[in-house]
């Protein structure tokens, strides 16, 4: 599953990190590396972009770029 596919309100651990060059080490400096936590918590109203709870911080993705982080859904709500 990728972190576009996450429904609003749930959580998901970061698997892996996709993209190339200065877009995966972009991410990386985000703070988007595996085994952190995230919770989708809205989009806009035509889907793109989302905002994700990361850390502690709001991050806003385009759906695009979400689409290259890989994560597992969380069993449990934080």
């Amino acid at each position: 599953m990728t972190l576009d596919q996450l429904e609003i309100g749930k959580s998901g651990r970061i698997t892996t990190v996709g993209g190339e060059g200065a877009l995966r080490l972009r991410f990386l400096d985000m703070g988007l590396i595996p085994h952190t936590v995230v919770k989708m918590q809205k989009a806009a109203p035509l889907g793109d972009p989302i905002q994700i709870l990361i850390r502690g911080y709001e991050l806003t993705l385009r759906l695009e770029e979400a689409a290259k982080i890989e994560i597992e859904p969380e069993e449990a709500e934080e």
